[in-house]
């Protein structure tokens, strides 16, 4: 038996682990790293093992992060299966999709560079297209229902628990049997916290020999969900009274529904004005809306209540939905007023780059970050404070209020995380991946009774 890493390893992105059992090769997740350049050529080298030799890729959850490159896979000689849950799949299939068409026009931005600068000799291809997309979902196989152990092969066994990090998410652990020895290996994929709306509580992991999880948030504690709410309405109130409006650049998946649920309460409680106007000006946030919609089983009690009383916890008067160019490009006629919820959440793409390029200068406008920003990121960089950010190839200068609310996070903070990994038990080794370097030793060093590695590119390790 053997483990090894070959994406997440000292950095939040590009999720990707093996673990070789009987003769069997088993992918926990195959995500996109995200970034900056050097993340676009980590891309595409090679994954550091044989596309074609994998027989199963267990997907924990569907961000791009994780689940990013399975076209690439594909596209390079995967044909295994690729197991998930119903959710999981739906989504993953909206998010693959969505990659795939952002990688072409990418590629064909770039050659059209090329050519205005009298260049065009070599072809600038794509990471990978739509068919490559369309062609993965061949690969997918649904595991219903947590807490119920499904033989993959001989040795091999898999059962999913629910991560509460969003709709669909699950940790896995596998049980491994090989030459009379059993190990149980336990993937955290992506947590959620206690008491978020919508999703349920993460689930209590079973004892394991060995733990694999994340650490995007192991040195620090988040806010309160109920003051960064209050937060969250407060920056939206003031920045209407002056006259601007209020961008908030979200992931399209989770973090984009729980805003509207938030928004929702807010104006049914007068909280917020009944009139406030709302953009969800993201196409993959809208389709993933509908999926939410779908999947019910997924929600908490509240969130269930809600939704078997006949409302929509998604629904607000105000609520303007626009999948079209021509549609977000008239949202910029809104001077002040509006709430624009839009992808991504990073800023590395998507139209919040062109929102930003029209508000961010402007002394009345808002930004409102609610979730992780990557290092080299867009978003980061403002956080961060600087002056000037470059959109576009223009330079653009922040002068709009920038707010950072914490408590909307989808991901476990430290106290979640050290109590999710006391439920494990003893395990002999815990293996640190999906966060930066300084989080990941700060983690570390709060772990007792267990041998700790936080795994370079490409090791690989004994089981």
């Amino acid at each position: 038996m053997q483990i090894e890493f070959h994406g997440a390893n000292r950095n939040v992105t590009g999720s990707c682990h093996l673990v070789k059992c009987n003769n069997m090769q088993l992918l926990v997740d195959c995500g996109m790293f995200q970034g900056g350049r050097d993340m676009d050529e980590e891309n595409r080298n090679d994954f550091g093992f044989d596309p074609a030799a994998i027989d199963f890729l267990i997907l924990t959850h569907a961000h791009l992060d994780h689940c990013g490159r399975i076209p690439l896979l594909a596209k390079r000689g995967f044909s295994g299966k690729i197991v998930c849950t119903p959710a999981t799949r739906e989504l993953a299939r909206l998010v693959m999709l969505d990659s795939a068409r952002i990688q072409e026009e990418e590629a064909e931005y770039k050659a059209r560079k090329a050519r205005r600068k009298g260049g065009g000799g070599e072809e600038i291809k794509p990471l990978y297209n739509t068919l490559d997309a369309l062609n993965s979902l061949d690969f997918f196989t649904d595991i219903t229902g947590f807490e119920a152990c499904h033989e993959l092969a001989p040795g091999i066994c898999i059962t999913f628990y629910d991560a509460g990090h969003i709709l669909g998410s699950a940790a896995v652990a596998m049980d491994l049997e090989e030459n009379g020895v059993k190990k149980r290996v336990l993937f955290s994929g992506d947590l959620g916290y206690s008491g978020r709306i919508i999703l349920r509580d993460p689930a209590s992991p079973p004892d394991s020999d060995v733990v694999v999880m994340e650490t995007t948030y192991g040195d620090r504690l988040h806010k309160e969900l109920g003051p960064s709410v209050e937060e969250l309405y407060r920056a939206i109130n003031t920045t209407l009274a002056r006259g601007g409006n209020v961008l908030i650049p979200s992931f399209a998946l989770e973090r984009a529904q729980e805003i509207l649920y938030h928004l929702r309460e807010g104006i049914d409680d007068g909280r917020l004005p009944g009139t406030l106007t709302v953009f969800l000006d993201s196409p993959m946030a809208i389709s993933a809306t509908e999926i939410f919609r779908r999947h019910p089983e997924c929600y908490d009690k509240e969130a269930l209540q809600i939704f078997h009383s006949g409302k929509d916890p998604f629904f607000l008067p105000g609520l303007r939905f626009t999948r079209e160019s021509a549609e977000s490009m008239a949202i910029n006629k809104f001077t002040g007023g509006a709430v624009i919820i839009a992808g991504s959440g990073m800023c590395t793409g998507g139209r919040i780059r062109h929102h930003l390029k029209h508000n961010l200068w402007r002394n009345e406008a808002s930004v409102i970050f609610v979730g992780y920003a990557a290092r080299g990121t867009l978003a980061r960089r403002i956080i961060d404070g600087e002056e000037m950010v470059r959109i576009f190839g223009d330079e653009i200068k922040v002068r709009a209020d920038i707010y950072t609310i914490g408590g909307f996070s989808a991901h476990a903070d430290q106290r979640e995380l050290l109590s999710w990994h006391a439920g494990t038990g003893s395990p002999q080794t815990t293996f640190l991946v999906h966060g930066e370097e300084d989080s990941m030793k700060v983690f570390a060093g709060l772990l007792k009774e267990t041998r700790v590695e936080m795994p370079e590119p490409h090791q690989v390790f004994d089981l």
